[in-house]
C-alpha cells in the first residue's frame, strides 16, 4: 500500500493481523518464517506503523491460512461479499484502488475499482503460481506491462493474464484512467 492514510484499510490490517495470527497460534517470528515477511515488518504492521505491498499481504494471509480479504476487511462490518475499502493510494488524488468485493474461488476472487491520475503507475510484485487477473478499462488508456512488455488498453478494452510474473499499471495520458480489476486465486 502506497501513501496509505490511517483512516483507510491499513487501520484494519493492524488489528486483523494480530487477531488472525493469534487465532492461528503463531508467534510473530513463526509468521515471519512461514510467510517470508520479516518479523520487523510484522511488528510494525501490528503497531500500525508500516506500509506493505498488496502481494506481501497475500503472503501473510496464506501463511495464516486465511484470505487476503480477511486481513483488509473492516471487522465492524457484517461479513458479506461487499468490502468497498481503499487499499492503495498513489501520489495523485485521482490514484486509488478500492477492493469492491470478494467471492469464493479455489482460494478467492476479488473485484477492484482502480483509478490512476496522469503519469501515475503501480508496480506489482508477482503473485503465487495459478493467480490471474482480468481488467476492463472504463475511462482513459491503461498501459499494462507484463514481463517488461507494455501494451496500451483504451476505454472499452480488456486484458486477461497470469500474475505470477512482474506486471505494472500506468497512466500514460493526461486524464485519469479508470478500470475494473478482477483477481482470481
Amino acid at each position: 500500500m502506497h501513501s496509505q492514510e490511517r483512516s483507510d484499510v491499513l487501520a484494519h490490517v493492524s488489528g486483523n493481523l494480530r487477531r488472525l495470527r493469534q487465532a492461528a497460534g503463531l508467534s510473530q517470528a513463526a509468521l515471519a518464517e512461514a510467510s517470508g515477511i520479516s518479523r520487523r515488518m510484522i511488528v510494525a504492521l501490528e503497531g500500525g506503523d508500516a506500509n506493505i505491498s498488496l502481494s506481501s499481504l497475500d503472503k501473510l494471509a496464506a501463511a495464516m491460512g486465511v484470505g487476503f480479504v480477511d486481513l483488509v476487511r473492516d471487522p465492524a462490518r457484517a461479513p458479506s461479499a461487499e468490502i468497498n475499502e481503499v487499499t492503495w493510494r498513489g501520489k495523485h488524488a485521482e490514484s486509488t484502488a478500492v477492493l469492491l468485493g470478494s467471492a469464493p474461488a479455489t482460494v478467492e476472487a476479488q473485484m477492484w475499482l482502480w483509478s490512476l491520475g496522469p503519469g501515475e503507475h503501480y508496480e506489482a510484485e508477482p503473485d503465487p503460481e495459478g493467480w490471474h487477473e482480468m481488467v476492463f478499462v472504463t475511462e482513459g488508456t491503461l498501459r499494462l506491462t507484463l514481463s517488461g512488455v507494455a501494451k496500451d488498453h483504451p476505454a472499452g478494452s480488456f486484458a486477461v493474464y497470469r500474475t505470477d510474473r512482474s506486471y505494472a499499471y500506468a497512466n500514460p495520458g493526461d486524464t485519469p484512467v479508470r478500470f475494473v480489476r478482477n483477481v482470481i486465486a
